[in-house]
């Protein structure tokens, strides 16, 4: 299957928040209705607006979004002032998953990481999805941390 990986637009937002919202955790967090309500397309112009932000849409051939992600790139000291690159909200539809989108999906984001000089690519995932662990896992990623959050709402 032949995709295209592109930047996000405002009008990507209602499929990108519908594949966030389609697993049984999104459906707890998100609120996927038309029309979207209007926190969603407040947090894509923030991210849109950050130059160390990148929404990324895949595209078939039809030109329908198949799955998606972010970028977040984080300059900071260590490393001699690296740059460490995450990537969240990996999603693929529902009709695509099992066809190795996924893997395509993650290779991209390895080299766009490398074009712009990150030294580490890094993710979470949760531990209620130990489907994406073995996945990433797969991919070469390792788990040589112990991530902790702390939810402030």
């Amino acid at each position: 299957m032949d995709v295209k990986f592109r930047q996000a637009t405002k009008n990507d937002v209602p499929s990108i928040v519908q594949m966030i919202a389609d697993d049984k955790l999104g459906k707890q967090r998100e609120n996927f209705q038309d029309p979207l309500p209007k926190e969603y397309y407040t947090a894509f112009e923030s991210i849109n607006s950050d130059d160390n932000q990148e929404l990324i849409v895949v595209e078939g051939n039809d030109n329908l979004i198949l799955g998606t992600f972010q970028l977040t790139f984080i300059p900071y000291l260590t490393y001699r002032g690296g740059v460490r690159a995450q990537i969240e909200a990996v999603r693929i539809r529902k009709d695509q998953r099992g066809e190795g989108l996924g893997q395509k999906m993650m290779l991209w984001a390895i080299e766009r990481a490398k074009e712009r000089k990150a030294h580490v690519l890094q993710l979470t995932t949760d531990k209620k999805r130990p489907e994406a662990l073995n996945f990433y896992k797969k991919l070469g990623f390792i788990a040589s941390h112990e991530g902790m959050k702390m939810h402030l709402k």
